[in-house]
């Protein structure tokens, strides 16, 4: 191996896809794996904490786990703070999205469609619209976490936003976080990054 290799499943969503995305504005060339959910089963125990993504350098351990993935991209190409404390402001940002996932997540395994009705319209009443003020109350003026300038947690908090506004989640409403208009406004800020759109282009070939 010559180059940085990401592995994920094979899709441009949730934890790898934001993982791509800072690859890609950090300007580093890497081997973007994607998984079959198929061949998962086989590759589970191989990953360091049985799950993905995981990114691979060449002559280190591999690395697992979204935010610390992003946070060592950030930290070595300039997509995360400096400064000690703004830098765990932002990690408790991207710690935010990951409890927020994990509340997701039993909805995504429920087969009897009443009750996933139920569960999904609970959530965006509830956890979700919760979320939504409490990371609003963290945004200034923006556009991004930081300010002016986007870094590893505004893509994480995209990621996240898009696939709650997206209506690919039954039951729950693209307007669930309506009542997050700097929230919002940082989305819009990610998606038209030149950066980003040129990823998201690239992905959609």
């Amino acid at each position: 191996m010559n180059k940085p290799r990401l592995t994920y499943f094979d899709f441009a969503g949730s934890r790898g896809e934001e993982c791509r995305i800072a690859l890609h504005l950090a300007g580093i060339e890497f081997d973007d794996v994607r998984v079959k959910s198929a061949d998962w089963p086989a590759l589970k125990e191989s990953m360091p904490f049985g799950a993905m993504p995981v990114l691979q350098m060449p002559g280190k351990p591999a690395l697992a786990h979204s935010n610390a993935i992003l946070v060592f991209i950030g930290r070595q190409h300039g997509l995360h703070p400096v400064d000690a404390f703004e830098a765990a402001r932002h990690e408790a940002m991207m710690c935010a999205v990951e409890e927020l996932r994990h509340a997701i997540t039993p909805t995504l395994r429920i087969s009897d469609p009443e009750q996933k009705r139920a569960a999904r319209e609970a959530l965006a009443a509830n956890e979700l619209a919760t979320w939504g003020r409490q990371v609003e109350r963290q945004l200034d003026d923006g556009p991004f976490v930081g300010g002016q300038s986007l870094q590893v947690s505004d893509i994480k908090l995209y990621m996240v936003v898009r696939w709650l506004t997206s209506g690919t989640l039954d039951h729950v409403p693209t307007t669930v976080l309506d009542h997050c208009p700097k929230l919002l406004r940082l989305y819009r800020a990610v998606g038209e990054h030149p950066g980003v759109k040129a990823w998201l282009a690239k992905s959609a070939q």
